[in-house]
């Protein structure tokens, strides 16, 4: 093989790297938007659980509607969100996660209402929605770690040898982790010995 072929196939494997890590990235990136669409599905799913539990305490704790606000003030302010995952920024990450900790910790203040109301605890439609949300909220937090995974990967690539030249050419960019605060680190306190009360 003379030098002429020697360039050309340096060249081809040249190409064939970058097209090959081009494409890894690419991947990556897809991985970690469909990480951060199954965390937007889980809470979408919490979102619209929150009114059909608000208004079966209501019935229950008509004294408790400072509460209630909290509650849905708390959903209201979370739904008004909208993060694409693509452009977020550390702050607007953080901002999410406090909104998404304000919605916990209003739930667990409607918790404790409910704790002390007997017939609400023993209401079958209250009891199913507890359920159907300590469901959500372990949904929620597998769908976090998965993301966060996603997003580990995609960060190492684009940051390491030689990935980061190409990422750097075709402007790929760091995504941000989906931290939560240290109050959201427990999860919604859900009472399911209210049966024997």
């Amino acid at each position: 093989m003379g030098t002429i072929g020697v360039i050309i196939a340096g060249i081809i494997a040249v190409g064939a790297a970058v097209i090959g890590i081009y494409n890894g990235l690419v991947r990556l990136r897809a991985n970690v938007d469909e990480a951060w669409s199954g965390i937007d599905v889980q809470l979408k799913r919490r979102y619209d659980l929150i009114p059909n539990l608000v208004e079966t305490v209501k019935g229950y704790a008509k004294h408790e509607q400072e509460t209630l606000t909290k509650v849905m003030e708390a959903r209201s302010k979370a739904t008004s969100m909208n993060i694409d995952i693509s452009k977020v920024t550390p702050e607007m990450m953080t901002q999410f996660s406090k909104a998404q900790s304000g919605i916990t910790g209003a739930l667990g203040k409607l918790f404790a209402v409910a704790e002390a109301y007997p017939d609400l605890k023993a209401n079958e439609n209250f009891m199913k929605l507890q359920e159907e949300l300590s469901v959500i909220e372990d949904a929620i937090q597998s769908s976090r770690r998965y993301f966060n995974g996603t997003v580990r990967d995609y960060n190492v690539r684009i940051e390491t040898v030689p990935s980061n030249i190409i990422a750097g050419m075709f402007r790929f960019v760091r995504r941000e982790f989906f931290k939560i605060d240290e109050a959201e680190k427990e999860n919604v306190k859900v009472d399911f010995d209210s049966k024997n009360a």
